[in-house]
């Protein structure tokens, strides 16, 4: 038996701009996660005739996937977890034994927590090293990629990146990932909407909205990306008032691009309300989460306002 896991993420400012060349900031939030563990069945050798997808089951509730992959499409539209498996095969050249896959998460579907790509990371390693042939951190990066595709149709690569290396990263499509510290640590509320919203969307319509108007998207995304170098020298310098502004200014833009919610908006402005330093939505948007920077002794209050406001869960996040 193999066991392994990876954690959620969080965007702490530039999303969807990145999908356009401009940075984006990104931490991991280990308090969420997903595991996957693979285990040797007790069946007898495969016989020659059965084909990989014959002998793989796989039992993942959380995203509704159970059975033998032979249930699942692999074609030309496959089943994510499905082609997540062939991709580690292909890249080791190996013939699997019978095997079950079990999936466990505790990061919430279809809220920016990245919890289809941390999935991947973990189904990647636990089934390569379960082959006795772990992949390295760019192998997995690149297989988690491709897999994000089928969810998010033309991702930014940031979710894979900063799952992958665990890291807080500066990121900019195409280029090396960048990780960086914090010259203070800083607590951040990720707090629920309650709405979901699918990331693919959303990244879709903006799309749509820059192909209609490039000139002016284009402006928006480049205000988007000053932000986020600003933001990530006041992280490095420890300068939390500047960091909650830019994250503020940065939530205002996304409403721009119109992926915001009235339930986002709400949360936003009631954070703020409370105390809070900066707050924003994140990731796809029009659902899912939102960020808000908070001082310790503001803590309880800003947690307590925004589940009065109507927030499904809050989740105390610490980096540095």
């Amino acid at each position: 038996m193999t066991s392994a896991t990876a954690p959620g993420k969080i965007i702490l400012l530039g999303e969807h701009a990145v999908v356009y060349g401009r940075p984006a900031l990104a931490v991991p939030v280990r308090q969420l996660g997903a595991t996957v563990t693979v285990t040797s069945s007790d069946l007898a050798p495969a016989p020659t005739n059965a084909s990989w997808l014959e002998r793989i089951s796989i039992y993942a509730p959380q995203v509704g996937r159970s059975g033998p992959l032979a249930n699942f499409p692999v074609g030309s539209s496959p089943d994510p977890l499905a082609f997540v498996i062939k991709s580690v095969l292909d890249m080791l050249s190996v013939e699997p034994p019978w095997l079950h896959i079990q999936v466990d998460s505790t990061i919430p579907v279809a809220s920016g927590l990245g919890s289809g790509a941390a999935v991947s990371v973990a189904l990647i390693r636990a089934l390569s090293s379960h082959l006795g042939k772990p992949l390295a951190d760019e192998q997995v990066n690149q297989i988690a990629f491709e897999t994000e595709k089928m969810y998010h149709g033309t991702p930014s690569g940031i979710d894979n990146t900063v799952i992958t290396f665990s890291q807080p990263v500066f990121f900019i499509k195409g280029s090396p990932i960048q990780t960086f510290s914090v010259g203070k640590p800083f607590t951040l509320l990720i707090a629920d909407s309650g709405v979901p919203a699918a990331t693919r969307d959303s990244v879709a319509d903006v799309r749509r909205l820059w192909e209609q108007d490039r000139d002016r998207l284009e402006v928006v995304f480049s205000c988007i990306g000053s932000l986020v170098m600003q933001a990530r020298s006041a992280m490095r310098s420890g300068d939390l008032d500047s960091l909650g502004k830019l994250m503020t200014r940065n939530h205002a833009l996304l409403q721009e691009l119109t992926v915001s919610s009235p339930e986002l908006d709400r949360l936003v402005l009631t954070a703020m309300s409370a105390g809070a330093l900066g707050a924003k939505l994140s990731g796809g948007g029009r659902g899912g989460n939102m960020l808000a920077l908070v001082q310790e002794a503001d803590l309880e209050k800003v947690e307590m306002a925004l589940k009065s406001a109507g927030s499904r869960k809050v989740i105390s996040t610490k980096l540095g």
